[in-house]
């Protein structure tokens, strides 16, 4: 980089960063007063963010919908959408936005150059010159509005942040979070909800929205981080000439006050509403809350990662096991949360009781107090270290370019402090002086400091209370009743006109010259060659072996497969609590707690995951396998294959009382993710209605599960034996050589020692039966309404096009980003108000369409059935075309860890794909014509006509429309 050219900026500092094997360079915009990261390296995953200080003054989610609105067209782009357009004509590999407590953050990233340069111009644009001033239209679709159908219509407001934070608000642990937050830092920006809080939403002014954009959206205010290998003269000088040089540096209040600290602990009681159906009982929420120290003391702040781990989230850890112990709670959560400028240590006991509050305390301070006296297990400590160490150098994070992820990090530092933005990239010499402090009591210190002699306390419970959704809707519906009682004549007519108006401005696609001012690639730059198949099948030790032989950066990623396809759908659900135990309770050699820690001290995580793997060429046909999945360094492999063993072959599954626990936990994590994730469970169980492989999936990971795991626990003492005979069986049955498949991903090396090393697991591995015939599935249409305390809904249909006669082909992955991106965002989010829509084609057949956080449910299945005419007058020019077929390109090349490309490799094994047919497929994405678009409107109308039908919503609603159900059912 040649700053000395560079001459609108100014260098504040330039570091070697070499735990992450790059360079940091921190400038300034000398005009505008901009601030600049730059990590440079040769990934060519490429991140660019642009960020801003965003504290709030009240709950009324002005960031949020500000984040929303911003992306809804612009000077240089003024289509309405053009977030949407690059969702579907771009090669990005990440693009959101998002709205945290204190600060607004749009990233985006790709790995081709030109595309990424594109990304960049239309987020600065969106941000600094949004249609937000012109279009009050944005604020109403995006934010709130009061609608009125006709005159004798009652008033309702809609809104996609007003429902998103509506179905937020929804959540136990949502809520909870929040007033932990408001208690903490009653004094700052952190007492109020910057996504909104759907009673003060509607007290937003379209004023006093664009005031604040004026107010925070300049420069000065602003931190831009670029990531990866790209010419950074050329992104600095583009920033400069296109923006940054038309700005002045102004002063922007936007400091994130600290909270002072409290003279004693505040005590908060808040209620939550749950079903009519559900429990007062043993269903409180209690939390313990602490601030510590700030974001800027990074030593503190790792340190406290530490202790999370070993004080609260190991298995066994002391403050867990001492409140389950004393019969507080049935699932114990929270850690270490350093999002905040303030980082906050919570200790939450989910399935409580209001009354044990004080007992809930004295139990967690006593523990403390114990654990200063006569020290933390030293293990713990050091496992705790390894675990948070092995993730940083790893640079696992799934999906997400790891590039987004030490941007993010940046801004943990940097938000607080202009000139720190590296501080958390620099972490490798702070774990290593950790590992030294050990022994020096310096850990227990923390804990008398921090969390002891430390009053900045909040204890904080939230209560159930039956009924409370539906009692503030009918508040809400009494509220708006009596609005439109005081409105006159012409105010009625006049908000009927605008709400015709806004109708109306949503049907209008954007003018053609507009979208032609999305840059976008074309289908030439699309790379024609489908991502190889890396791998080979090999005979380890005799067993049969999937190798993707790639570099791994020293790491097995070993997955042991054990076959399942016979195991009874009786049997199912009980895999489902195997995996919750595996792991997790005694062995021969270790108690569960030591068992953890050596996991973490001697691998980088082992982990139980139950998959279903439907074979392309034979009609419900699948391979399901129980696979043990670990990440062990080549130094480590013979620690980590006798932990593997132990595990498989030593648990003992003796203990009532652990078994117990394991159950509530399971219910209990079960309970958040079908509420929080209801457009996918409800999606996965509309389709058990008719597939072995979802039906499967239910079985083990759905509500069936739920079912399961909520009987087990109810009526623990009846069935204990059983369970524990049933599990041992389990076991026993499974995990043998016969039914074992490897998938091995490293490279030549890492192959190597794990053929000299295996044959010792071998040993302890007894042969047993092959598997036996696979299981038959028994499906039937349920269309089930399940009734949540929610106030919205999660509304899916399904069905499979197999079975009707038509085969998968490119072009519905080409339809799945046109129904996600086009017809299903532009009526159920869009005009609808709901949060997310989307859908799904499986290459087994089957096919589904969901909302996420949605007001309608009658309405939106109807949308649903509307895709076949939809579909019928589709009609694409070539750039049209091509902006498909680039999004849908995008989605099929995201860039893969080796871990990623592993599973790959053995996903492409057991669902007997070849190469050949992912590079059919590949062609007939980029060769696609409308017509090819058009002719699925028979395939989507045979998906339809299934009529599988499953919702999850809130309990009036659902009850509302029950004639569209043949069950209507508590969701627990």
């Amino acid at each position: 980089m040649n700053l000395a050219a560079l001459t609108a900026y100014e260098l504040i500092k330039e570091e070697n960063l070499t735990d992450i094997h790059a360079k940091g360079y921190l400038l300034r915009h000398k005009k505008s007063g901009a601030k600049i990261s730059l990590i440079s390296n040769d990934d060519e995953n490429k991140v660019f963010y642009i960020g801003f200080r965003t504290p709030v003054e009240d709950s009324t989610g002005v960031p949020h919908i500000i984040e929303h609105t911003v992306l809804c067209g612009s000077d240089k782009f003024p289509v309405k959408d053009p977030f949407v357009e690059l969702v579907k004509g771009s090669l990005n590999t990440f693009l959101n936005a998002m709205t945290y407590p204190d600060k607004t953050v749009y990233p985006v990233a790709s790995c081709n150059d030109k595309d990424f340069a594109n990304l960049m111009d239309v987020y600065l644009d969106a941000v600094f010159h949004p249609n937000i001033y012109k279009k009050e239209e944005i604020f109403k679709q995006e934010g709130w509005h009061y609608e009125l159908e006709d005159r004798d219509a009652p008033v309702t407001i809609n809104g996609v942040v007003y429902n998103e934070m509506k179905g937020a608000f929804s959540s136990p642990e949502g809520v909870l979070d929040r007033v932990v937050l408001n208690s903490l830092f009653p004094d700052t920006t952190y007492s109020n909800e910057s996504g909104g809080d759907p009673e003060v939403i509607p007290e937003l002014t379209y004023e006093q929205y664009l005031d604040f954009h004026r107010k925070f959206y300049h420069p000065c205010n602003s931190y831009i981080y670029l990531y990866g290998n790209m010419d950074m003269d050329e992104k600095l000088e583009f920033l400069d000439k296109e923006y940054l040089s038309h700005y002045d540096k102004i002063e922007v209040d936007s400091a994130i006050q600290l909270q002072a600290p409290f003279e004693k602990p505040v005590t908060i009681s808040k209620p939550y509403s749950i079903a009519s159906s559900e429990s007062l009982e043993d269903n409180a929420y209690l939390s313990y809350n602490v601030a510590i120290g700030t974001n800027l003391e990074s030593e503190l702040t790792l340190a406290f990662d530490v202790l999370d781990y070993a004080l609260l989230s190991a298995p066994g850890a002391p403050l867990k096991q001492a409140l389950i112990d004393a019969g507080i709670g049935k699932d114990i959560m929270g850690g270490f949360d350093n999002s905040t400028l303030q980082p906050i240590f919570s200790v939450v006991a989910k399935n409580a009781n209001k009354e044990d509050e004080e007992k809930f305390v004295g139990i967690i301070e006593d523990t403390l107090k114990k654990i200063v006296k006569d020290g933390l297990n030293r293990k713990s400590l050091l496992a705790g270290i390894n675990s948070e160490e092995f993730k940083f150098r790893e640079a696992d994070y799934g999906n997400f370019p790891k590039g987004l992820i030490y941007g993010l990090s940046c801004m943990d530092s940097w938000l607080y402090d202009d000139d720190e933005p590296f501080l958390y990239l620099k972490i490798l010499d702070v774990f290593a002086a950790l590992k030294e402090k050990i022994e020096t009591g310096y850990f227990e210190e923390l804990i008398q400091k921090y969390l002891l002699d430390n009053s900045h306390k909040s204890y904080v419970s939230i209560e159930p209370e039956k009924g409370l959704n539906a009692r503030l809707e009918k508040e809400l519906e009494e509220k708006l009743a009596t609005y439109k009682k005081d409105l006159s004549e012409e105010e009625i007519d006049k908000l009927v006109e605008e709400t015709k108006h806004l109708k109306q401005y949503q049907e209008e696609p954007s003018p053609k010259e507009d979208l032609m001012k999305i840059p976008m690639l074309k289908r030439q730059d699309m790379k024609r060659e489908a991502q190889p198949l890396v791998y080979e099948k090999v005979s380890c030790n005799g067993i049969e072996t999937i190798h993707t032989n790639i570099y791994s950066n020293g790491i097995h990623y070993l997955n042991l497969m054990f076959d399942i396809s016979d195991i009874t759908e009786e049997e199912l659900p009980y895999l489902g609590v195997l995996k919750a135990v595996l792991g997790y309770m005694d062995t021969e050699h270790y108690n569960y707690a030591d068992l953890a820690n050596e996991i973490n001290l001697m691998t980088g995580g082992i982990s139980s995951q139950i998959n279903i793997y439907a074979d392309t060429k034979k009609k419900d046909s699948f391979h399901a396998k129980y696979e043990v999945r670990s990440k062990i360094l080549y130094q480590n492999l013979e620690e980590g294959l006798r932990l593997l063993s132990e595990i498989l072959m030593g648990t003992q599954i003796t203990d009532e009382k652990r078994l117990y626990e394991i159950l509530a936990r399971i219910k209990s994590r079960l309970q958040m993710s079908l509420s929080s994730a209801g457009h996918s469970v409800s999606a996965m169980r509309a389709m058990s209605y008719f597939s072995p492989v979802a039906r499967f999936n239910d079985l083990v990971g759905g509500i069936a599960l739920y079912r399961t795991i909520a009987e087990l626990e109810e009526h623990f003492e009846e069935k204990k034996q059983f369970l524990m005979d049933k599990l041992r069986s389990l076991t026993e049955k499974i995990f043998v050589k016969n039914r074992l498949l490897i998938s091995l991903t490293a490279d030549a090396e890492g192959y190597q020692l794990l053929e000299e090393k295996f044959p010792q697991f071998l040993t302890v591995l007894p042969d047993g039966e092959k598997e036996g015939e696979a299981v038959a599935f028994h499906c039937e249409r349920k269309n089930e309404g399940f009734l949540d305390a929610s106030k919205v809904q999660y509304v899916s249909r399904a069905g499979n096009y197999l079975s009707k006669g038509y085969s998968y082909t490119g072009a519905l992955r080409i339809l799945k980003v046109i129904l996600s991106y086009d017809y299903l965002w532009i009526n159920v989010r869009v005009k609808g108000g709901a949060y997310g829509c989307m859908s799904g084609f499986m290459r087994n057949g089957d096919a589904y369409f969901t909302s996420y956080r949605d007001p309608n449910l009658k309405s939106t299945n109807e949308i649903y059935e509307g895709i076949p005419a939809y579909l019928r007058t589709f009609d694409a020019d070539e750039r049209d075309m091509t902006k498909y077929i680039i999004g849908t390109v995008s989605d099929m090349d995201t860039p893969l860890n080796p871990a990623a490309k592993g599973m790959r490799s053995v996903s492409a094994y057991l669902t007997n794909i070849s190469y050949e047919e992912l590079q059919r497929e590949r062609n007939e994405v980029l060769d696609a014509q409308p017509e090819n678009i058009k002719n699925l409107a028979v395939l989507i109308e045979a998906v339809l006509a299934q009529d599988a039908l499953c919702v999850i919503g809130a309990e009036e609603n659902v009850e509302a429309e029950k004639d569209m159900f043949l069950e209507v059912k508590n969701l627990y």
